[in-house]
């Protein structure tokens, strides 16, 4: 899977989540897909996801979240 490919998925993940859970869906997927996103920037996700640039800082809180998640044992492929 490639950056392109995983913001889609995240797109898509998004759009279809509950009014109420689209930030927890969006850390969920950033989480789910920070392998592919590693060299990806903040700003360089905002500006593909079509989102403000203050979502930059979320993104990276996740992305470095996710390394502790996966070395605890949490699978993201089920996520």
């Amino acid at each position: 899977m490639n950056v392109t490919q995983a913001i889609a998925r995240i797109k898509a993940a998004i759009n279809d989540a509950p009014r109420n859970d689209y930030i927890a869906e969006f850390h969920i997927q950033v989480i789910k897909y920070a392998d592919v996103l590693q060299t990806t920037t903040g700003r360089e996700f905002c500006e593909l996801m079509k989102i403000g640039p203050a979502f930059g800082t979320e993104f990276a809180k996740m992305r470095k979240i996710a390394a502790r998640l996966r070395k605890a044992g949490l699978d993201t492929a089920k996520l």
